[in-house]
């Protein structure tokens, strides 16, 4: 069933990752939506961004996964993140960049470090792709 959600900026974290294969009752990815609404409420820099959450993003086997996105914009899924406040901090800091970019497309040299080699995946929005 679909719920309403942001119509902005949004990370969408995957409540049922598992964080580890020899963990199967931990779930890192509700550990990681928190350690992201625990960052958002920390900081006024991040208030444009909407932090929800929805079981299963179909990455499992890249566990803890993130799907950032905003109308209009490329969406990006980002993959295998600890889930704690740094990485959260990381997700968080890209997202600014996206939120103000005009396309969703963040120049490389704005990439904060914690999220280099995390992407699994570019979507472009309805009724677009990318050139």
């Amino acid at each position: 069933m679909l719920t309403r959600a942001s119509d902005g900026v949004a990370v969408v974290a995957c409540s049922t990752c598992r964080h580890a294969a020899d963990a199967p009752d931990e779930r890192g990815g509700a550990r990681l939506a928190e350690a992201l609404r625990r960052v958002k409420a920390s900081d006024p820099a991040y208030d444009a961004i909407a932090v929800e959450q929805m079981p299963c993003l179909f990455a499992c086997g890249e566990a803890c996964t993130v799907h950032l996105r905003a109308p209009g914009r490329v969406g990006y899924i980002l993959v295998r993140f600890a889930p704690d406040e740094e990485a959260a901090r990381a997700i968080l800091d890209y997202a600014r960049h996206y939120a103000a970019s005009a396309e969703g497309q963040v120049p490389y040299r704005d990439w904060p470090q914690g999220v280099k080699g995390h992407f699994l995946a570019r979507v472009p929005p309805a009724g677009f792709v990318v050139e």
